[in-house]
């Protein structure tokens, strides 16, 4: 298809007026989960024009109260330093504009004014106005007198750093400071932000040389909504960082065959904030929101290659989150109800678009690394593709059948079907293939049996059926949501055994390793002493039917399986007893073709 799509409307260009019209190429190369450098280019514009609306929006709303910025001083004057600013030196605005704190400022402030968010006193959080209007000063070499809210003691400037004043007052205050020809003065403190080092008053923020991008450990508004006091890391960590950046565009730099789908760009990311603690150890977190094009929370890596695909990953999510803005793709009811093979908890439509597209773009960065074992020695990239290929094309599935799709959205899940599809086809090593059709098996039965019950209704006609040895009786109805499921957090321990197994006591290796039997034996032994325990069960189950691969149809609905055991009174550790429950259920039971829950 050649034509262009209209933003704002999903629809072709003819059926609508509008000032940004996508090509259908570039459309199209998004689509299929890549995207080039004229079609990211054509998002980042996009997001510059979403950008001006909001704060012109925020600007509004702003003028409709009563002194908003309280101590601060008057929106109006504010606002005219950023004009005068801006007509100095317009590309420093636009770039100052355009970086990922001002988008994460701009939207947090109007959720504030909406009443969707928390902070400080507003004036505070309003009041950042100014300290945009300093940066912006500093970089256009203008001059202005100012009042900027402090947190502690310490003034932030976007895009650049952090000012310690030496008193550090606890809480919130209102301080003048004045610019003039690059140096910023707040009482008896004088830096020079473009130029100075790190000292007691002056914490710059760090760049990430090549690639410009901000390690920023120190802007209030880096975390995804709620204000963030500064965690400034100490050099060795930067250092860390650097090096990993460096390994991780060393990567992406590689060939891949694959296109633009599974990479990114230098360029491409603006900003990484290391990611807190309070974190499971050793977990490997990352995040991002739609208000910070190209910017992402990740947590540390443990090599290059982690912070590789982590980046491909997020940015992905920036990619769409753009996408989103121009074009409605979908019908959002919230309804949380949907498996996603990388979350331990239902999702909504929108989280599951955004999980599909941005494990495509990892679908992709694996497919690359395959035969190249000086970047994956251990060759783990064919499980990873085998895997990933398999969990997205099922999510694809869900969307393209439960989803409310618009024009654009039908065209985009398309597009994401063709590339899966394409790559479902391709030949990968056997072993591979096996592991990850079974990492994939377990992670859809353990989340299955932690996340639905089996309705009222159901549980007891299953259960008469199997006391009068009557034929399985169909589902009528949806599998019920556990209450507070989604508050739970597990983690999938078997699909890291199963990327590189190794015979090992416990059941999950046994499983992983090819000693179904053993397996068995040792989930059976838990659930003796812990009956309820879903990790364990479903590690049964799995190893049920690898042992008798008639039963595997069961797995599709291995909430039946747990509401029969109860009902009827059969201990989940009974081997013989699970067994018999299993081989009924397969007899009629239907897999269920589209991840939905029904």
């Amino acid at each position: 298809m050649s034509e262009s799509y209209v933003a704002g409307t999903g629809t072709p260009a003819g059926t609508a007026h509008s000032a940004l019209r996508m090509p259908g190429a570039l459309f199209d190369e998004l689509a299929a989960g890549g995207g080039s450098e004229q079609a990211v280019a054509f998002l980042a514009g996009g997001e510059r024009a979403r950008r001006l609306l909001l704060l012109r929006e925020l600007l509004d709303r702003l003028d409709e109260l009563p002194d908003p910025l309280g101590p601060l001083g008057d929106v109006a004057k504010v606002w005219e330093v950023v004009e005068t600013a801006a007509r100095r030196a317009p590309e420093a605005a636009d770039a100052l504009l355009m970086s990922p704190q001002c988008g994460s400022w701009i939207a947090h402030a109007l959720r504030r004014l909406h009443g969707a968010a928390s902070g400080p006193p507003l004036w505070a959080d309003a009041g950042h106005l100014a300290c945009i209007a300093a940066a912006a000063c500093v970089r256009a070499g203008a001059d202005a007198e100012l009042t900027v809210p402090a947190r502690d003691g310490a003034v932030s400037l976007p895009t650049l750093g952090l000012l310690q004043l030496p008193d550090r007052a606890p809480g919130l205050s209102a301080v003048p400071i004045t610019v003039r020809a690059g140096r910023v003065t707040a009482g008896p403190v004088t830096v020079r932000p473009l130029d100075d080092a790190d000292s007691p008053v002056w914490h710059p923020l760090r760049v990430l040389a090549p690639y410009a991008v901000h390690l920023d450990d120190l802007d209030p508004y880096r975390d995804l909504d709620e204000p963030v006091a500064p965690a400034r890391l100490p050099d060795d960590e930067v250092a860390y960082w650097q090096q990993a950046l460096d390994e991780a565009h060393a990567i992406l730099r590689r060939p891949t065959g694959s296109g633009t789908i599974g990479t990114t760009r230098p360029g491409d990311i603006a900003r990484i904030v290391p990611w807190g603690t309070g974190r499971p150890s050793g977990a490997r977190l990352s995040a991002s929101t739609g208000d910070a094009f190209g910017s992402m929370m990740v947590s540390r890596p443990h090599t290059g290659l982690d912070l590789a695909e982590s980046l491909v990953h997020e940015f992905q999510h920036s990619k769409l989150g753009a996408l989103i803005h121009l074009f409605p793709l979908l019908a959002d009811d919230r309804d949380e109800r949907y498996y996603a093979p990388w979350r331990a908890d239902p999702r909504h439509l929108p989280g599951l678009l955004h999980g599909a597209y941005a494990f495509t773009g990892v679908t992709g960065f694996w497919r690359a690394r395959i035969g190249d074992r000086a970047v994956d020695p251990e060759n783990t990239a064919p499980f990873h593709f085998a895997l990933r290929r398999l969990q997205t094309r099922l999510v694809v599935r869900t969307l393209a059948t439960r989803a409310d799709l618009t024009p654009a959205g039908r065209r985009l899940i398309g597009g994401l079907t063709a590339t899966l599809d394409r790559w479902l086809r391709e030949p990968v090593e056997p072993g591979a293939v096996a592991r990850a059709r079974t990492a994939a098996v377990s992670h859809r039965v353990e989340w299955r049996l932690r996340n639905l019950r089996c309705g009222a209704a159901e549980r007891d006609a299953l259960v008469r059926a199997w006391r009068d040895g009557g034929t399985v009786p169909p589902s009528r109805s949806d599998p019920v949501i556990v209450p507070g499921a989604s508050a739970e957090h597990w983690e999938d321990a078997r699909a890291g055994l199963l990327l590189a197994p190794r015979p090992g006591p416990g059941a999950d290796a046994c499983l992983a390793s090819g000693d179904a039997a053993r397996a068995r034996e040792l989930y059976a032994e838990r659930l003796r002493t812990a009956p309820a325990d879903p990790h364990a069960l479903a590690g049964r189950l799995l190893a049920e039917a690898a042992l008798r691969p008639s039963v595997r149809r069961a797995l599709a609905r291995p909430e039946r399986v747990a509401a029969l055991l109860d009902g009827a009174r059969i201990a989940a550790g009974d081997v013989a007893g699970v067994g018999r429950v299993l081989a009924w259920l397969a007899g009629q039971e239907l897999a269920d073709r589209d991840g939905r829950v029904a």
